[in-house]
């Protein structure tokens, strides 16, 4: 009798060892891809914040230095371009306010160099994508 309630007693705790070691590798696994995912969002939101940072500097240099050479509207159609195709990898408030600096770029890009009213619109703009950028990073786990 004490061999067969010994061998039960080992089923039972082989059992168990094997559904304690699924659990925690599943977990794991979970882990890991919550962890990759958050590490792509941030690095997303970086470079989303340096290319606003970079489009905020050329707007400024339009119309205050009237420089259109070095702020060339080619090179603020290449960022407002990065904003919106970064802004997939993060979530919709982001990718949304980013299609929104795009369609305010595509109407008032021409007007930058000497309508104050177009560039507070585009300005106004980017800061609502880095105000739901800062949002989504700090929700990120």
């Amino acid at each position: 009798m004490k061999v067969r309630q010994r061998l039960q007693l080992y089923q039972i705790s082989v059992i168990f060892s094997m559904l304690f070691a699924l659990v925690g590798f599943s977990y794991n696994i979970w882990r890991l891809e919550a962890s990759e995912h958050n590490n792509n969002v941030r690095l997303a939101c970086f470079e989303v914040l340096k290319e606003l940072a970079a489009l905020e500097q050329l707007v400024y240099i339009a119309h205050y230095d009237n420089d259109m050479q070095t702020a060339s509207p080619r090179k603020g159609w290449v960022k407002v371009g990065l904003i919106k195709d970064f802004s997939y990898l993060t979530n919709h408030s982001v990718q949304s306010s980013a299609t929104t600096l795009h369609d305010t770029w595509a109407q008032n890009w021409e007007s930058i160099s000497n309508d104050s009213g177009s560039v507070e619109l585009i300005v106004k703009n980017i800061d609502k994508v880095r105000s739901d950028i800062k949002q989504l990073l700090n929700s990120l786990k």
